[in-house]
């Protein structure tokens, strides 16, 4: 049979869709990308913010539509929105043959085997339940890369976030078995490793009564073929020597930091639950600095919550514009029912959330292009992402970009590369997000 996954939302969860997509791939099964043949088909959801639960909903629709008119004989629904809104799901979309919770995934085989057989069946796990990971993922996202989730679940209980409530409490993944993982990804083409959880930055303690990110990170740069690893979902409050240490030390590691901030007024971040002021973002931000002073900082802020004034939004520009963040994205806020920030009085205007959440992309673009001015004439290693059509040029990433969500380097070269290789490249130009390059391998020597 032909089956199609539909993954939504962050890069946990497409975590999770490799999994289940190795989980039945030990079937008689083949994988399509065409929903119009696709005999199943599987949506892992998104229901983060507003924007999400909007796709969510509507792709779910449009496969539901499949099952009326189209080859789709099996539609299953798993991930977030699933464990959040089961019983609506399950009553108002009857074309639904299971749905399958975020604490449940590992189940997808009995889940489909159930369906396929006329009596389907809703799995939902405790949310302490840490779902097994062992299975050989099937990685989509080119092989010369990949996310490694190293824990579930979240304890911090922001305000504004809805994770702890259909993920769980934070729950870290054995050390051996993401090791496991990390050496089979690597022997299948990988190349660099994307840490990835909830919260980075708090690996370890749960299961061995301290924080062992950096202890992780040592035993992973010691895996041969791995050339990058890249640490990201980092709060602040939580980023200690040891792991600044590692960072610093390990030649495998990037200098990138992913540490999500939110905001950077005291009362913003009291309200919104953050265990941090605006002081100690600007020490941890001065320590990476100096302690690696090459660091490409990433952040993502929140415009709009809920008792924010035009005073609080001016401290954040002012802030954005002194800090220069290497790489920044910003989300209007999405007030999320059955978090406490929904209640909340002085809830601000739609209109107002998304003018001041372009200000500072406006902002931050300004500080963007000076930065990446900054870098014509320096040489950095990258990664080769693919090749531009009908050009001599390719895509590719230094140091300072996460796939998909920072920018890109193209390559100016007749030579022939392939998608994973790394090369010297030398900044000749610059856009605002992203640079222009030569091969130099003349710098690189």
């Amino acid at each position: 049979m032909k089956l199609m996954f539909v993954s939504l939302g962050c890069d946990k969860n497409l975590v999770d869709t490799e999994i289940m997509m190795g989980l039945l791939a030990k079937r008689n099964i083949t994988f399509t990308d065409d929903e119009t043949e696709a005999e199943i088909i599987v949506v892992n959801t998104c229901c983060f913010i507003n924007d999400a639960k909007e796709e969510s909903v509507n792709t779910i629709l449009d496969m539901a539509e499949l099952k009326k008119s189209g080859s789709c004989k099996v539609l299953i629904v798993a991930g977030c929105m699933a464990e959040r809104y089961r019983q609506e799901i399950i009553d108002e979309i009857p074309e639904v043959d299971a749905v399958l919770g975020t604490a449940s995934y590992d189940k997808i085989d009995e889940v489909l085997s159930n369906a396929l057989s006329g009596h389907g069946t809703n799995i939902f796990e405790d949310l302490s339940r840490l779902p097994d990971n062992t299975t050989k993922r099937l990685v989509t996202t080119g092989g010369h890369y990949a996310y490694l989730k190293i824990a579930e679940g979240c304890d911090k209980c922001c305000t504004y976030c809805i994770i702890p409530k259909i993920r769980g409490r934070y729950r870290s993944y054995p050390m051996e078995e993401l090791l496991s993982q990390a050496r089979e990804l690597v022997e299948g083409g990988v190349k660099e490793l994307l840490l990835v959880a909830q919260e980075t930055t708090l690996y370890g303690k749960d299961l061995y009564g301290e924080k062992s990110l950096h202890k992780l990170i040592r035993e992973l740069c010691k895996i041969d073929g791995l050339v990058w690893i890249r640490i990201l979902y980092c709060y602040p409050e939580e980023i200690d020597d040891e792991l600044i240490e590692v960072i610093k030390s390990e030649p495998k590691v990037c200098h990138y930091l992913d540490m999500p901030i939110q905001h950077a007024n005291d009362d913003v971040l009291r309200r919104m639950g953050r265990r941090t002021n605006q002081k100690e973002l600007r020490s941890i931000i001065e320590k990476l600095r100096r302690e690696i002073p090459d660091i490409a900082l990433r952040t993502s802020l929140i415009a709009g919550f809920p008792g924010e004034t035009p005073d609080a939004h001016e401290e954040m520009l002012d802030f954005v514009d002194e800090m220069e963040f290497d790489r920044l994205g910003v989300f209007a806020y999405s007030a999320e029912e059955d978090t406490p920030a929904y209640s909340f009085k002085d809830q601000v205007e739609e209109e107002t959330k998304q003018e001041w959440r372009d200000e500072i992309m406006e902002l931050q673009q300004e500080v963007s292009m000076d930065k990446s001015q900054e870098r014509i004439g320096k040489t950095y290693q990258v990664m080769i992402e693919g090749k531009v059509s009908d050009e001599n040029a390719y895509v590719g990433r230094t140091y300072m970009d996460a796939p998909n969500v920072d920018g890109y380097i193209f390559v100016n070269t007749e030579e022939e590369l392939m998608t994973g290789d790394f090369v010297p490249v030398k900044v000749t130009g610059a856009l605002e997000y992203d640079l222009i390059g030569e091969i130099d391998y003349e710098s690189a020597k």
